[in-house]
């Protein structure tokens, strides 16, 4: 969030009623099982799938991948837009698991908020807090949905204890739950006096509400229990003493979270938290850029792709970026400047996801995200404008953690494997490095699992079995400086050397040593292990 004052200029009312935001959590919080109950209630879907389907329950939309399905994962990030209300929503789902982290923090670049999602049993965990960093890094502001409250799970306090302390963040609840496991009832909505009752029977049915006029409104006992009723009229009262009423402000600018409680698995407690991403979540905002920030009122058009995911449609050899826009609005057909290599491009045929579905996109406004379609013209990083040359900033691109050389199983096909590995870079799945010693190539990752995402994906869209072998190297480092003394390292430490698939140079270590000397030999270059991407 760049700019929470309050005399920028009123967004137009298309631009106003956006929001953008995505879904954070560890692997299991039941995060896709939330993305899917979103569409529910945002008619995009008639029942929603679960991640782990039996039989004849449907599969996950958001889910698209074959080894997702496989393994009741989410790997890549898919992007959606639905209506609730008068508001339309753009839902970034992204991966939970610690080995997609890359693609997690750049999709984060791309939303105006995130919603984490904690596991009532575990709290917070490590790679919620890893993405909340991120989050940080961003001053984005965050939403909390504390799920799975119908099994058993820690104690309300405990666990907002736990994340004012983690994430050094306020936090204050929007409901409150009645009873935990089997006597999880539903939630107290704190914002609107109102009784939530959860339908245990049909998980698809939208919670029973009852209008309560304050604590004392001898209603209350009709519905709950004497013993729940107690222990719950308690825990609010200490809840209104100790923690702090929701500030709009301070949940704008990322200090403050609110915390509603459900089962997502249940549809409970889903509705009150889309309400809530309505009335306190931000509008689109203001977008870093070089040479200044684009604003999102601006009447032009300026857009930046933070994700390529290529072969959505394994009969079609597709790829399709993924483009936050940034300002305007956006019309179909429209041409606009490829900013890094200065030429102009139509959209014709630009699309809205809903999960794997896509349709035609006539117009898209600011806040929104499109697909579109090409074959390799665009690449994480790029900005496209009506013509003024302003680049998007803030998209980094990491030095992987492993790496391993990668042979396809018949040497004939070696050139269709440098293809593969060349259309995985450029998506942003893993690095690829060319030694400048010795043929073949070096793989490089953030994740052990993305090796066999890799390998299952290059034999399932391209027919070629390959196998990843131990490389000598470690770790990976671009080489930043004058390039005079660039050359100098390249040419005195050959066996050393690659690059990567835009060409720029890349120091290879074994050990930290390697580092070391650089720097102490080299003063005046740096070994980075982030670059900008796609200059």
């Amino acid at each position: 969030m760049l700019d929470t004052n309050t005399n920028r200029p009123e967004l137009p009312p298309e631009i106003a009623r956006r929001r953008t935001f995505a879904i954070i959590s560890h692997p299991d919080a039941g995060k896709t099982t939330l993305t899917e109950k979103f569409l529910l209630y945002g008619g995009a879907i008639q029942m929603a799938g679960q991640v782990r389907a039996k039989g004849e329950a449907r599969r996950t939309r958001s889910d698209f991948m074959k080894m997702e399905q496989d393994r009741g994962i989410s790997v890549s990030a898919s992007a959606m837009s639905f209506d609730f209300g008068k508001y339309r929503f753009n839902l970034v789902d992204t991966p939970g698991h610690s080995d997609f982290s890359e693609d997690t923090y750049r999709t984060l670049t791309a939303v105006d908020a995130a919603v984490m999602v904690i596991d009532g049993a575990k709290g917070v965990e490590s790679q919620t807090q890893k993405l909340f960093e991120v989050c940080r890094l961003r001053d984005l502001p965050i939403l909390t949905f504390c799920n799975k409250m119908d099994r058993e799970s820690r104690d309300t306090f405990d666990i907002i204890d736990e994340i004012q302390e983690n994430l050094a963040i306020d936090v204050t609840p929007a409901s409150w739950p009645i009873g935990m496991g089997r006597d999880f009832m539903g939630c107290y909505d704190l914002l609107n006096d109102r009784l939530e009752l959860m339908d245990r029977a049909d998980r698809n049915v939208v919670a029973e509400t009852i209008e309560i006029n304050g604590l004392d409104d001898p209603k209350l006992a009709e519905h709950v229990p004497e013993h729940l009723l107690e222990k719950f009229l308690e825990e609010v009262e200490m809840a209104k003493e100790l923690l702090p009423t929701l500030d709009p402000k301070s949940v704008l600018e990322g200090h403050m979270t609110p915390i509603w409680f459900g089962s997502a698995i249940n549809s409970f407690g889903v509705q009150e938290l889309m309400q809530g991403i309505a009335n306190y979540g931000p509008e689109p905002q203001p977008q870093q850029a070089d040479p200044r920030a684009i604003a999102p009122e601006e009447k032009k058009v300026a857009g930046f792709v933070f994700k390529v995911q290529a072969n959505m449609d394994p009969k079609h050899r597709d790829r399709v970026a993924f483009m936050r826009l940034a300002s305007g609005h956006f019309k179909r057909g429209m041409k606009l400047t490829h900013v890094r290599s200065k030429k102009p491009m139509a959209v014709s045929n630009p699309v809205l996801f809903l999960a794997s579905d896509r349709e035609l996109a006539e117009e898209a406004w600011a806040g929104d995200i499109i697909g579109i379609p090409n074959h390799g013209q665009l690449r994480i990083g790029d900005t496209l404008t009506e013509g003024e040359m302003i680049r998007a900033t803030g998209i980094p691109s990491f030095a992987p953690e492993l790496l391993q050389g990668v042979r396809a199983g018949d040497p004939m096909k070696a050139k269709h494997l440098e293809k593969a590995l060349m259309q995985f870079a450029e998506e942003g799945a893993a690095k690829v490095f060319k030694p400048n010693i010795g043929s073949g190539f070096i793989v490089g990752v953030v994740g052990a699992l993305q090796f066999e995402v890799l390998a299952s994906r290059i034999e399932l869209e391209y027919g070629l079995p390959v196998r990843f072998e131990q490389s000598q190297f470690t770790s990976a480092r671009w080489i930043l400086g004058d390039k005079d003394e660039v050359e100098k390292l390249v040419n005195a430490n050959k066996q050393h050397i690659a690059h990567d698939n835009d060409g720029d140079p890349v120091f290879l270590t074994r050990l930290q040593w390697d580092i070391d000397r650089v720097e102490r030999d080299y003063p005046h270059l740096r070994l980075s292990a982030t670059k900008e991407m796609m200059v």
